[in-house]
């Protein structure tokens, strides 16, 4: 005759013991599952700030840095691009101070900089995504007047100034957007990186 009796503290280990490795089975099941919702390493390394050695940019020169897939202009302005900035007519521009364009606040002023030398800005027109031209010539031919140098989009005709202000009567909406970065040295630039923020 066989024995149906039950051992209570028996049945209680066995199912505590099947919960625990259960337990432990879905856990490792379950990291993967939950690693695939975070941003691949290619993704980050898009978004990531990337510093840009500026050491050899000479007066008038402009350089470009890919960052988040698009280009950034790094431009060191000469004296006199400087000077045309102070004397440049802000009547004919469409918003002179940046109140409704895109820049951090140490860029907020009439050259959206912190440094006046240095113009940093994403070389996207803000109307439907061209890549404007540099010409930097004063008086440049089919310009118009006045020109002091600065940036043409050549897809619809907008025109910005040597601070990327935005002139008055062309498709493009607002300024030229200057993205976020800080110096880190006289020769060495962070760009995705705002000074604001920086730890």
């Amino acid at each position: 005759m066989s024995d149906n009796t039950v051992d209570p503290g028996r049945r209680r280990f066995l199912t505590g013991t099947a919960t625990v490795i259960g337990g432990i089975g879905a856990s490792f099941a379950a990291v993967p599952f939950v690693a695939s919702f975070q941003p691949s390493a290619r993704a980050k390394a898009i978004g990531a700030p990337v510093e840009v050695d500026i050491g050899k940019l000479e007066p008038g020169q402009r350089i470009i840095q890919k960052w988040r897939g698009k280009p950034v202009w790094i431009l060191r302005r000469t004296p006199e691009m400087i000077e045309s900035l102070k004397s440049f007519d802000t009547g004919i521009l469409r918003d002179p101070e940046s109140d409704k364009s895109a820049q951090p606040k140490y860029a907020k002023n009439s050259w959206r900089s912190e440094n006046p030398e240095y113009l940093v800005l994403v070389g996207v027109c803000t109307h439907l995504g061209c890549s404007p031209t540099f010409v930097p010539e004063p008086g440049a031919a089919g310009m118009g007047s006045p020109w002091n140098g600065g940036f043409f989009c050549p897809c619809h005709g907008s025109k910005f100034d040597l601070a990327g202000r935005v002139f008055a009567g062309v498709p493009a909406p607002a300024n030229l957007e200057v993205p976020p970065y800080q110096f880190l040295t006289e020769t060495r630039m962070k760009i995705g990186a705002d000074k604001e923020n920086a730890t």
